[in-house]
């Protein structure tokens, strides 16, 4: 099948690109520069040189594609994961998602794309008790940058599902972990957590989602020729709460375990998007993934490198 990629340099681009190639399908992948362009092009994927903005600079490249489906991964997230770099990218983050995202999407729709998929967020679900599934609404109302976040989500899922000409399919994602995210043992988090820098908030009741960039891919691919017009959440089978994962992280960095702080001081130091993040956070149920898209995501690592380590589990 031909599969136009936006968003194929990032963290999921790049294993998204390699199953797709192993898959079989045939890769047009969108990139701004003629560098990129040829790193693309030695993985066997055919660029697409292009500026997202520029909107008929993408209509002219996904028609000249002709694809069947459009993956839509496009972001733009820093290097490093702190309140202050997460506020300086925001602005060009919603950017590329709204008015990047509305280029691709017009020129899937003059291309004639049957199935269009895009990237969304899982862990933005209204908080409450038990899981959040497809059906529960996004935290509107939540702190300033997730209350920011969840409204740019809206507006792009509503526009995706709310079109008739297109098979759309949005995927919200867990936290990624693996190679090229900020928790790989490389990654920023890993460092702050090794610096003492990444506390437990409060009682750390926060449940976070994880999916491993690799499963994700592979959710991805599923979605290219199985699964309903929709929404579906991807990640692994086992939400945990930050005084959970956190210390477990912690110890498989063979990092001093995380420092503790009140929610006070969290609110003082770091403001009420950690907070959030490290209290209110609400898990989610991937059960229509795993029926729907035969999604099979692994454990998280090093909870399952820590319980054997500690003798709770023999593989």
């Amino acid at each position: 099948m031909r599969i136009f990629v936006a968003g194929a340099t990032g963290a999921i681009g790049r294993p998204l690109l390699a199953q797709l190639h192993s898959a079989g399908h045939d890769v047009v992948a969108l990139t701004r520069t003629p560098e990129k362009a040829r790193i693309l092009a030695e993985q066997g994927v055919e660029p697409a040189i292009a500026d997202v903005f520029d909107a008929d600079a993408v209509k002219a490249a996904v028609i000249r594609a002709q694809p069947e489906v459009v993956i839509e991964q496009l972001t733009s997230l820093p290097k490093t994961y702190t309140p202050e770099t997460m506020q300086a990218a925001a602005a060009l983050n919603d950017r590329i998602r709204l008015e990047g995202g509305a280029n691709v999407l017009a020129a899937a729709q003059a291309a004639g794309v049957r199935r269009y998929i895009r990237q969304s967020i899982a862990f933005w679900a209204i908080p409450g008790t038990g899981l959040a599934d497809e059906e529960t609404p996004l935290a509107l109302d939540a702190s300033p940058a997730v209350a920011d976040g969840t409204r740019t989500l809206k507006e792009i899922e509503h526009r995706l599902l709310g079109n008739p000409n297109l098979e759309g399919i949005v995927l919200r994602y867990g936290f990624f972990y693996g190679p090229g995210t900020w928790y790989a043992t490389d990654g920023d988090v890993a460092e702050q957590v090794r610096q003492q820098q990444f506390p437990i908030v409060g009682k750390g009741e926060g449940v976070w989602s994880w999916v491993h960039i690799e499963d994700a891919a592979f959710a991805t691919v599923a979605a290219v020729d199985r699964g309903n017009p929709g929404i579906y959440l991807i990640a692994d089978d086992r939400p945990l709460e930050v005084r959970v994962w956190l210390p477990a992280y912690a110890q498989w960095l063979n990092a001093a375990p995380p420092p503790q702080v009140s929610v006070e001081d969290a609110l003082r130091i770091s403001g009420g998007d950690a907070v959030y993040y490290g209290t209110q956070l609400r898990g989610v149920s991937n059960a229509k993934a795993k029926r729907e898209l035969n999604f099979q995501p692994r454990s998280l690592e090093w909870l399952v490198k820590t319980a054997v380590e500690e003798g709770q589990l023999t593989i």
